[in-house]
């Protein structure tokens, strides 16, 4: 697997699982009917650092962003959001682009990582948690769910 830094050739690949993940309304706090206009100036917004992961065919599988989470005297601390199209998922995929990432924003000079919305039905929680992140706190029945009804959001961190 080929991990490198996105280029805007890549969003095409990208917006299809980006959509996908989205619109079914499991994971992510962002409208289910965002256009694609306002999704790639989400994901790739110039103030992120942007990567996506390729199989062994050059096909992008994954992506992920890095950006501060706060601002001023905070902004070492990072924000970032990861996506595995879901056709891939459980190959270890997301890990190896979750450990590309964290090394990648420590040697950025970012000192932690904050999620700040982490669905706690989504699966990804046993994978930050195994990673280090641990959970701050939860914000109760905040989510909409559509299989489970209200459920909380993480807050999550880890030092980098």
């Amino acid at each position: 697997m080929l991990i490198r830094e996105a280029t805007a050739g890549d969003w095409p690949h990208i917006w299809p699982f980006w959509h996908r993940i989205v619109a079914a309304g499991e994971t992510y706090a962002w409208d289910p009917h965002t256009c694609e206009a306002d999704a790639r100036a989400l994901w790739m917004n110039p103030a992120k650092r942007v990567y996506v992961a390729e199989d062994d065919t050059g096909t992008v599988v994954a992506s992920a962003y890095v950006t501060p989470n706060y601002g001023g005297p905070a902004a070492r601390i990072a924000n970032a959001g990861f996506m595995v199209d879901p056709d891939r998922a459980g190959r270890g995929t997301g890990r190896a682009l979750a450990e590309y990432v964290l090394a990648a924003a420590k040697a950025e000079g970012y000192r932690g990582m904050v999620f700040n919305a982490v669905v706690e039905t989504n699966p990804a929680v046993r994978l930050w948690t195994s990673l280090g992140f641990t959970v701050l706190g939860t914000v109760p029945d905040a989510f909409e769910h559509p299989r489970h009804g209200r459920v909380g959001l993480h807050v999550m961190h880890r030092a980098l």
